[in-house]
């Protein structure tokens, strides 16, 4: 349950009117790194996130916080785009040049679509995407992509902080600037309590016991004389496991060409016949196959290695 408090969690208070700042402003909170997106990225893995207590209790507080952002955001946009575009203003451009530009500049659905207000889409008009978001479950993985979004939604703010010299908007954006900074760190500390909980060693590995362990230390190089391997990422020890780092030129590891399966016929594809017939994707033939594949796990469970 989320309750709704009429007070805003910092001032938004313009100076004044800027139609062309608001369709920049569009961009931190519909874009792929604005506030709708982590608002929704940080909710959607704190209600799916299997630890109760304060792993769960945290993302949430910081979701819940992003609403508020984004609630912040929205009403500076209104109050930009107040009065604009109104009958006064078309006077004033029609005999100041200058004017005019500025109030080219409008992105127009602001007045055509939502009637002088924010909308949830980019600065391009491009709708907000829930595929921005990233909720995998695996808190290790979605901290470090947490760390990533606040870095380029403040990255983003930093540029549009200077675009404007409204005192008002630049109060505004001061503290979303403070609050970006402090969200890295708390998802970077989340990252170092979920090493001290042994929830992890740092590095996403799962299954770490089926990889190929010389190709997990090597640095691949394909570039004639790369100066990459002057980095820590090409020697030294690894991270985890604590083996020696492999820079090695990179070179085909296997006998396996590109070739690709003859196509099913019934697709038309452009095709010479040189590795015969493909096979029919009919609905018979997916039967055929799937049948085919049952019957062989059925006959390894049952022999083994026998």
């Amino acid at each position: 349950m989320y309750k709704h408090s009429k007070v805003l969690q910092n001032d938004v208070r313009p100076d004044r009117p800027d139609a062309l700042f608001a369709a920049k402003v569009q961009e931190l909170v519909g874009g792929q790194f604005g506030e709708m997106t982590v608002m929704m990225q940080y909710l959607w893995q704190g209600w799916n996130c299997r630890i109760p207590g304060k792993y769960k209790d945290m993302i949430l507080d910081i979701g819940t916080e992003e609403i508020g952002h984004v609630e912040m955001l929205v009403t500076l946009m209104a109050r930009l785009l107040e009065g604009a575009p109104s009958e006064t203003q078309a006077e004033a451009a029609a005999a100041n040049p200058a004017l005019a530009a500025v109030l080219g500049g409008m992105n127009v659905q602001h007045a055509i679509v939502t009637g002088g207000a924010a909308m949830p889409t980019n600065s391009q008009g491009v709708p907000w995407n829930g595929g921005y978001i990233v909720a995998s479950g695996n808190l290790l993985a979605d901290f470090r992509s947490n760390v990533s979004a606040e870095a380029q939604s403040r990255l983003q703010t930093a540029r549009i902080f200077q675009m404007t010299d409204d005192q008002g908007v630049k109060d505004t954006l001061r503290f979303n600037l403070a609050r970006d900074t402090f969200h890295q760190q708390q998802w970077l500390l989340g990252i170092e309590q979920l090493i001290e909980d042994g929830f992890t060693d740092g590095i996403e590995d799962s299954l770490r016991d089926e990889e190929d362990s010389e190709a997990a230390r090597t640095f691949y190089s394909f570039t004639e004389g790369s100066a990459a391997g002057e980095g820590r990422w090409a020697q030294g020890t690894t991270l985890v496991g604590d083996t020696e780092i492999i820079f090695a030129e990179g070179v085909p590891l296997a006998d396996d060409t590109c070739t690709v399966p003859p196509p099913d016929p019934m697709l038309f594809a452009t095709y010479d016949g040189s590795m015969g017939p493909g096979k029919p994707g009919t609905a018979g033939g997916a039967y055929a196959q799937g049948a085919e594949n049952l019957i062989s796990k059925a006959k390894d469970a049952l022999t083994g290695d026998s």
